[in-house]
């Protein structure tokens, strides 16, 4: 059963929390945007708390996913892993923004999670 959360300026900060990882003109702002936005909003709200630990998450095994594909660009089939990391960080970065605005706490698919 899904939870879902009511506070209008709740769903909005967890919604940053996904577009927050859009910062790729920082390096590593994948991870470092929505940091900042879960350091600064989880004791205030609870989807924030956790919707930032699922962001990470997320950000940091399609971080470890594009170095193994680039790794693997020596052999060429790197270059398809790229651009489907890619595709699908992106993709499923903006359905849970879109969830996390619905109120929903949301689950990234093939994400290790390294911070509970």
């Amino acid at each position: 059963m899904e939870r879902i959360v009511d506070d209008r300026d709740e769903r909005m900060w967890g919604m940053f929390c996904h577009l927050a990882s859009f910062a790729y003109f920082i390096p590593l702002g994948n991870i470092i945007g929505p940091l900042i936005i879960y350091l600064i909003k989880k004791d205030e709200y609870a989807l924030v708390e956790d919707q930032g630990k699922e962001v990470m998450n997320f950000q940091i095994t399609m971080t470890l996913f594009l170095f193994v594909s680039a790794i693997l660009t020596a052999i060429l089939i790197g270059i398809l892993f790229l651009a489907a990391v890619g595709i699908f960080s992106l993709v499923f970065t903006i359905i849970g923004a879109l969830k996390a605005n619905e109120g929903v706490f949301y689950r990234y698919p093939l994400c290790i999670r390294f911070i509970k």
